[in-house]
């Protein structure tokens, strides 16, 4: 699964005695959710600043996206593509239409569709580009996170998603994130594509030096390379654009959607390409049991549709100005620097207490997580209100005043 990875270290959590040690969870176990709220076993509600790590974009239990599983479940949920199903046509078309390509390859996880996109470059680079067979690489960024299978862990540069999982798959070529001249060198002969998230979300919501993704177009075009860019976090309305692409009028070779475009409901993923890119996949080259399926159709389909209304990307500018004028207000004798585009936000603290500012800021009923020991990363539900985000900035203040107290001014 393409998913934030677990914090390194923690105790095996009793309230789970039978779970795998591989998250490090805060300690609270939830039972109902509605909206931007989430209620645990003994009835205290949170307000969800996390939202599944951009899965849950629409809030938990959305109606229309409820309604539209709960019509699909009536009446088929899974065909395999073996077969065509009547949902499959209008999915495919919507996710086109949302990314102004004109081919989808549906999967499940994000992970998975990012495996495709590497699949889909290198067939294209030995068949099209013309690359020596078995000689492909891709050019990667520092601090990328695009999911936990071994050939994607084996390009990470974070030793708890790598460590001891080895031998990786060779092909890639790592760069520094937001670096054009460094790009510029790394393309030879062999590149097939840029793989690159443009805005890197696991790494604490790192946006790039502005112009950067427009340098990247320039030169993956010049170069003959593909730019696939990785919006399974950063996508679907959470910078308050579609994609965050948009944010520099730059548009990829290949879009990898994940997340969001499940809304929170099922998993669902997708690699979105131009029909000449795509064309290299052929019956049987790839494929996924339920990738596509009926109830992951439907429930895509109605994202799109409420993605299409514009209303989540502008609730993403404004109320993404809101939370960043609070969170700048915070001390800088506490906060090195905040990171917010849209409605998301990394809170880069001072010292590596972030775990305790989460857990800290738990106790006054909001919910976020930590990332890399002095990170807080900030996701809300672009269905969240100006008053909620009063409410998450005024309990992160005091979240961080409990673990980081100000120094007292003394006079005289």
């Amino acid at each position: 699964m393409h998913e934030t990875p677990a914090d390194a270290g923690g105790p095996v959590t009793h309230l789970e005695p039978h779970s795998a040690n591989n998250y490090h969870p805060l300690p609270v176990v939830i039972a109902e959710a509605e909206g931007t709220w989430v209620t645990d076993t003994e009835g205290r509600r949170y307000l969800d600043c996390l939202a599944g790590y951009s899965a849950l974009n629409f809030g938990h239990r959305h109606p229309d996206l409820i309604a539209a599983a709960h019509a699909q479940l009536d009446r088929v949920t899974l065909t395999s593509r073996a077969f065509r199903h009547d949902r499959f046509a209008d999915f495919t078309a919507a996710v086109a239409r949302l990314t102004g390509m004109d081919v989808v390859l549906p999967m499940n996880t994000g992970a998975e569709a990012v495996e495709t996109a590497i699949k889909l470059a290198r067939r294209w680079g030995y068949r099209v580009k013309g690359v020596a067979a078995g000689q492909a690489t891709i050019v990667v960024m520092d601090s990328n996170f695009h999911g936990r299978t071994t050939t994607i862990v084996g390009f990470s540069d974070d030793p708890v998603a790598h460590e001891d999982f080895g031998p990786f798959a060779p092909g890639f070529v790592r760069i520094p994130f937001g670096d054009a001249a460094a790009l510029e060198a790394a393309i030879d002969d062999t590149t097939v594509a840029v793989l690159l998230e443009p805005i890197q979300g696991e790494a604490g919501i790192i946006v790039p030096p502005e112009g950067y993704l427009r340098e990247v177009r320039r030169i993956t075009h010049e170069r003959g390379v593909l730019m696939i860019a990785d919006e399974i976090q950063s996508g679907l309305g959470r910078t308050g654009t579609t994609f965050a692409c948009d944010l520099e009028d730059v548009v990829p070779d290949v879009f990898v959607l994940g997340k969001a475009l499940g809304g929170g409901v099922v998993p669902v993923s997708a690699v979105a390409a131009r029909r000449e890119l795509m064309d290299v996949f052929t019956p049987g080259s790839h494929g996924s049991t339920f990738g596509g399926n009926p109830l992951a159709a439907a429930v895509a389909t109605e994202v799109v549709r409420l993605l299409e209304t514009g209303v989540y990307q502008a609730r993403g500018r404004e109320l993404g100005d809101r939370l960043a004028t609070r969170l700048r207000a915070l001390p800088s004798s506490q906060v090195a620097e905040v990171r917010c585009i849209g409605l998301w936000a990394g809170v880069e603290l001072v010292a590596p207490v972030a775990r305790a500012v989460s857990e800290a800021l738990m106790t006054r009923g909001v919910l976020a997580k930590d990332t890399h020991a002095t990170t807080i990363r900030l996701a809300p539900p672009l269905t969240i209100t100006a008053e909620e985000i009063d409410l998450l900035a005024d309990a992160l203040a005091a979240a961080i005043d409990e673990v980081l107290p100000v120094p007292a001014v003394t006079t005289g």
